[in-house]
């Protein structure tokens, strides 16, 4: 599978990466989807400390571990959980951050984590306390290097100014172009590279986009998106006959753009992952068929956080 640098570390992404987040609570089935994401070229595998307690960084360490040098680990800090496991309260302090790395680490059996993201963020975060705990832990060398999991221009920028991020997860969409506004153009700039989440809008832009929609969205739409307004662009993106599935004219519009690194797909079964691997095996979109994209679909921008 191709590989693309993420911004300018010497860490090279599969174009397509797992997402753990989906993998759920059986540790059978989850190592077998992780097993088969590496046999299939995937090298690129996210997790989080908040994924289901702690418990998806265990299966993800636990399935990896006679592979690990071989693969890309990135896991997420920011959000913990309070003694009931009920909510989680945001917390970016240096002193969080030391501390959950070395549960993630344990967690995930490993002695370095290839990507250490930021889980969110606000403007009203101490950004500086936040970047420099990321700067120490790259100099004790258990981080290799870090990135920030945001949809907030305001708190990009921040980021983008102060830190060495390398990359900013970032929800991106045929249905949510949001960060071709502003936040592509700023990130490219830069040399820093968007994993995009989110590619395939909720399961809408699959081939089974207009039974979900029929299921979930009839009523309510998704984002910008009316239902009515759904259900005449669907059929219309599937008309398009630029691949043999709607899943991979959605992951393939996200690579087109030479600023996004990778697409995480999550897959909470072994059919899913297939569908994936084969979508993103598929050939690349042409510079017609993506402005045809473009065309049918909506332009939009962020309303806050600007």
């Amino acid at each position: 599978m191709e590989k693309r640098q993420l911004g300018t570390s010497d860490l090279y992404v599969s174009k397509l990466g797992l997402g753990c987040m989906s993998l759920g609570k059986d540790e059978h089935q989850a190592t077998t989807i992780i097993d088969a994401a590496v046999d299939q070229g995937i090298n690129y595998l996210d997790t989080a400390d908040l994924y289901d307690f702690g418990l998806n960084e265990e299966f993800v360490g636990k399935a990896i571990k006679e592979k690990r040098n071989d693969l890309i680990l990135a896991t997420k800090v920011g959000n913990k959980w309070n003694k009931d496991k009920d909510g989680w309260s945001w917390d970016p302090s240096k002193s969080y951050i030391k501390k959950a790395v070395k549960d993630s680490l344990q967690r995930l059996q490993t002695d370095y984590i290839d990507l250490y993201q930021l889980h969110g963020g606000t403007i009203e975060d101490n950004i500086d306390e936040t970047i420099e705990a990321f700067e120490d832990l790259k100099k004790e060398g258990v981080i290799r290097y870090y990135g920030i999991s945001s949809i907030r221009p305001n708190v990009i920028r921040e980021y983008v100014e102060k830190s060495s991020i390398v990359s900013v997860m970032m929800q991106y969409s045929i249905l949510d172009r949001r960060p071709e506004e502003t936040v592509m153009p700023l990130l490219q700039e830069n040399k820093i590279s968007i994993v995009a989440r989110g590619p395939v809008g909720k399961g809408l832009l699959t081939n089974k986009g207009m039974k979900k929609f029929k299921e979930s969205f009839n009523e309510k739409g998704y984002l910008d998106y009316s239902s009515n307004e759904l259900s005449q662009l669907l059929p219309e993106l599937q008309r398009l006959h630029t691949h043999e599935s709607l899943n991979a004219t959605a992951l393939h519009y996200c690579l087109h753009s030479p600023v996004v690194a990778s697409v995480i797909a999550g897959a909470s079964s072994m059919q899913q992952l297939k569908e994936n691997v084969e979508a993103i095996n598929q050939s690349t979109l042409t510079d017609e068929e993506y402005k045809a994209i473009q065309v049918l679909s909506k332009s939009l921008t962020y309303t806050s956080h600007r």
